[in-house]
């Protein structure tokens, strides 16, 4: 792979390249794909979708749209730290082609922002009600009907994947969703291949999948333009990864370490003498000592040593990129940068204890279930009345179910599996609050 194709400019529907050296500095096409995802309603709809804890209205916990916005930082960061040493290490990227530090900070930004916009309500457990609908649910079945690889779109449903339809997906009047640049799709990409082989290898970028079969043209179209390294034989579809969906990712999972677990200590949940034998061992080399002494609350105290933690993280996360920079170019980096981080073990201790005091605690898993019985009962009730009205045996309330469907979503869809993908869609969309108002109409509750 090369930096000057990666850092592509292109979008859907052009037809020829679009030059860094003639972008206007004012409005930077990187940029754009900041602000176009900002005003998205997708984008908005994370105000109300669980982080951590479904649900919940305490102040201290985190929604997908805080959590985002974090880890946009997060990767601003990581981007313009990772692209000042990329333009010394190839200068012809800025003094022949215009490519700036702060490009590369925007491409991870605008891709973090989005990271989590395909997810459905309800925490990733949200990503479960929906497979077992299909795979163990009244949904099963439809699996004779569809191709292995269609059934495993809807078995194994992908926020990463939803996420990647809801930035593409054409409607009437709208063409191409909302026209990303190709490298911020790319860094958007983390797992580049599609539902089946599952887990091939034990490559990072294996792990899951990133498009629907429905989406497996423009996806290809989109890796291939950008130079992406073909990694499957045969029928099967997948890439090595854009190098800077490794920035993304570190970006993530410096957030949801850290902050889940400030979460959890602000709530509780974690003791603070607890949490504090743990943060220390992330910021012994920066902490302060006299200034921590005189932090008099609990919260201020965390959150002293939770922006040190997550800097602390930043720097060594460009360091293991910068370390491993041609490796990355070359597809041969099956690893998350965490992985190789020197502070793996601390932030395996702390996402330990995040699991056991924080993600399965009673809160979390009474609300899940809430979350599991909303989304099968919504999928069962609108995909029997969309394939019912498809089918011409639509019934009087297959009619009033389908008149709480909004306006977009009354497609025409002539394939089953993009039928069933279109409801799963519609109700991936739903904020946890709309999922529990449709579910309190429809039963009566």
């Amino acid at each position: 792979m090369n930096w000057e194709q990666l850092l592509s400019l292109k979008r859907q529907g052009d037809t020829g390249k679009r030059l860094r050296i003639e972008q206007d500095e004012t409005r930077l096409g990187f940029e754009v794909d900041y602000d176009r995802i900002i005003f998205s309603s997708a984008f908005r709809s994370l105000q109300d979708k669980t982080q951590v804890i479904p649900l919940s209205k305490t102040d201290f916990v985190h929604t997908r749209l805080t959590h985002s916005l974090e880890v946009s930082v997060v990767g601003r960061s990581l981007g313009r730290l990772v692209g000042k040493k990329i333009l010394e290490k190839y200068p012809y990227l800025q003094e022949v082609h215009g490519y700036q530090m702060n490009d590369f900070g925007a491409i991870v930004a605008a891709a973090s922002l989005a990271h989590d916009i395909g997810n459905p309500p309800f925490g990733h457990s949200g990503e479960k009600a929906i497979g077992e609908y299909f795979s163990i649910g009244k949904g099963l079945k439809y699996k004779e009907k569809l191709t292995s690889k269609e059934w495993q779109d809807l078995i194994d449903f992908e926020g990463n994947a939803n996420g990647f339809s809801v930035l593409n997906s054409s409607r009437p009047g709208v063409e191409g969703g909302i026209r990303l640049s190709y490298a911020t799709l790319g860094a958007f990409m983390k797992y580049p291949k599609e539902s089946l082989p599952k887990k091939p290898t034990q490559n990072i970028a294996d792990k899951k999948y990133g498009f629907f079969q429905t989406d497996k043209a423009f996806f290809q179209e989109v890796a291939s333009d950008m130079g992406m390294i073909p990694n499957k034989k045969g029928d099967d579809i997948g890439f090595e990864r854009h190098p800077l969906a490794y920035l993304v990712e570190a970006a993530d999972d410096i957030c949801y370490t850290i902050i889940d677990f400030e979460d959890g200590i602000n709530l509780g949940l974690v003791s603070e003498d607890f949490a504090l034998e743990y943060l220390i061992k992330l910021v012994k080399d920066s902490i302060d000592t006299s200034k921590y002494k005189t932090l008099e609350t609990k919260e201020d105290r965390i959150s002293y040593l939770r922006a040190l933690a997550i800097g602390s993280l930043i720097n060594d996360a460009v360091k293991v990129f910068i370390e491993n920079e041609e490796a990355i170019m070359q597809g041969k980096f099956p690893f998350a940068l965490t992985d190789k981080s020197k502070y793996k073990a601390q932030m395996d201790d702390i996402i330990k204890i995040s699991v056991k005091n924080i993600y399965q605690s009673r809160e979390v898993v009474e609300k899940e279930i809430v979350g599991y019985q909303i989304i099968q009962t919504l999928l069962d009730k609108f995909i029997t009345a969309f394939n019912n009205k498809y089918e011409g045996k639509v019934s009087n309330y297959d009619g009033l179910i389908l008149k709480m469907l909004p306006e977009k979503h009354h497609l025409e869809k002539e394939n089953l599996y993009e039928r069933l993908l279109h409801i799963c869609h519609f109700v991936s969309m739903l904020t946890d609050g709309n999922a529990l108002l449709f579910y309190k109409t429809i039963t009566a509750v």
